[in-house]
């Protein structure tokens, strides 16, 4: 089936808007002169927002050793990097159905998104990422499939003959939706994100993470590919698809090792994504 670019272009304008002060961070967070002031009075405008991430903050995802108050402390705690990814990450999952809205079980989709969030944090640690630049390897993780959602909620008698055709052995989840749909949700994804104002970065993730061997090589992409993989092999919730692709051979090279390697090194991954848990648990709440 060829890609109707109007109607892909349609789905996608049905989905919310981030709130103003979030795309506000994130066109701040983009500019290299923006101070810490300018990044923490726009948070502090919206007082919802500002009590999420205070929460957020003080949970045991963070495991800081001392309470954080205020958005300025938390600025000067978490650095303004993860502080832009925690505002991603909470206004991104508040944009998204709730359980059973969108013709998909949300609580698998979420389970898998927060695995290979998680995952691919911890990946990025094991290549020496810093803690402030291991935020992007974390919601580049859990926003790798959003292009799903798109599909479930607006294209959703395709997506529901994708979900039918995903039960037959050995099938392919991106040709079945190049067949079916016209676009894969890579490329739904691609183009929400886009809509959204995403990081290029992260729009490059959602867009390649099933083709790390395509385009130029990023350390980013092969976390993310390498995590959706082992939350394929470890069943954490649902990717669409039960294929676990063996990591191509730079992807192996970068990590010096194979997934099962990665698999013996990552023995925290549970804690890790029960403690993540409170993001959806967060963004979800009004």
């Amino acid at each position: 089936m060829q890609a109707d670019t109007e109607k892909l272009m349609a789905a996608v304008e049905r989905m919310p808007a981030f709130p103003k002060s979030v795309n506000r961070v994130l066109k701040l967070a983009g500019d290299i002169n923006c101070s810490q002031k300018e990044l923490v009075e726009v948070i502090k405008k919206d007082p919802v927002f500002t009590l999420k991430i205070l929460r957020l903050v003080n949970s045991p995802y963070f495991g800081l050793s001392r309470e954080i108050t205020s958005i300025n402390h938390a600025s000067v705690y978490l650095g303004l990097n993860t502080l832009k990814n925690v505002a991603l990450g909470l206004a991104a999952v508040g944009a998204m159905p709730g359980s059973g809205e969108a013709g998909m079980d949300m609580g698998a989709f979420w389970l898998h998104s927060l695995a290979v969030a998680a995952g691919a944090r911890m990946l990025g640690a094991m290549l020496g990422v810093s803690r402030d630049e291991a935020a992007d390897y974390f919601a580049a993780g859990l926003l790798h499939d959003i292009g799903k959602v798109v599909f479930a909620l607006y294209m959703s008698e395709g997506f529901a003959e994708v979900r039918l055709r995903m039960s037959e052995p050995g099938a392919s989840l991106i040709e079945a939706e190049k067949d079916v749909l016209g676009a894969t949700h890579c490329e739904m994804g691609a183009m929400l994100a886009e809509k959204w104002n995403l990081p290029g970065e992260l729009r490059d993730v959602i867009a390649r993470h099933h083709a790390p061997d395509v385009g130029a090589p990023s350390q980013l992409v092969d976390c993310v590919f390498a995590a959706d993989q082992i939350s394929k092999k470890l069943a954490f919730g649902s990717a669409g698809s039960y294929t676990v692709r063996p990591l191509p051979g730079p992807v192996a090279a970068r990590f010096a090792s194979d997934l099962d390697g990665l698999i013996g090194e990552m023995a925290t991954l549970d804690e890790e994504v029960e403690r993540a848990r409170i993001f959806i648990k967060l963004g979800e709440a009004g």
